[in-house]
């Protein structure tokens, strides 16, 4: 009696055997032990590494993170950035690696119609980046109290975040070229943001407006 041949998968390949068949069939496999018969590989082998299809695109998130700072890390000059310049260089890089992977991102962001239920896979991704803003922007105003430090970077992580979040829609919803209005949004966006925290904001809040009312408004 012939052994049966065990394939071992990476968590990179089953991702992208995923991804394939999402985007081939339009959706996600009925389960998991369909899933593996048809490529190939053991039940068992999915479990190794994901509890379910969910789990899985909650770690594609994650590691497009990871993958960017990874990326970040690797300048030199990144390192010697300001917290803002941190961030900004974090949306441009994030988003460029998006582009590269742009099919699967909308497929799964868009899956089923329910935006809340898909905005809810970014929630590992939400947890590092909260963490990652926190760490890297400056606090405002300097204080020696603990606790109004921790409420000046909870607020400013949170804040990042929202920003993060418009920009991601901007990407999804853009139509230009190579999407460089995503990149003249992020520009705009950080520029704004950075105003209204450390210096004064009336001038880019109102350069940003002008720009989203444009790309949004203008037939």
């Amino acid at each position: 009696m012939a052994v049966k041949k065990i394939i071992q998968l990476s968590k990179s390949e089953l991702i992208d055997k995923y991804s394939d068949y999402c985007l081939m069939n339009g959706h996600k496999p009925a389960s998991v032990y369909k899933f593996a018969k048809e490529n190939g590989f053991e039940e068992a082998e999915f479990y190794k590494y994901f509890t379910s299809f969910e789990s899985l695109e909650h770690f594609y998130f994650a590691e497009m993170f990871n993958y960017t700072l990874v990326a970040l890390n690797q300048s030199p000059s990144y390192l010697a950035f300001s917290g803002v310049a941190k961030l900004s260089a974090f949306y441009f890089t994030f988003f460029e690696m998006a582009t590269a992977n742009r099919s699967f991102i909308i497929y799964t962001m868009q899956e089923g119609g329910n935006k809340l239920a898909n905005l809810k896979k970014l929630k590992a991704l939400r947890a590092e980046f909260l963490q990652y803003a926190e760490a890297v922007l400056e606090k405002p105003v300097q204080s020696e109290s603990g606790r109004a430090n921790r409420i000046q970077g909870n607020a400013l992580s949170e804040g990042a975040w929202l920003q993060f979040l418009s920009i991601f829609k901007f990407w999804v919803e853009d139509t230009s070229p190579n999407f460089e209005k995503t990149d003249v949004f992020i520009e705009k966006s950080v520029k704004a943001s950075s105003d209204l925290v450390y210096n004064s904001p009336l001038k880019s809040l109102f350069d940003l407006g002008k720009f989203v009312w444009k790309e949004k408004f203008s037939i």
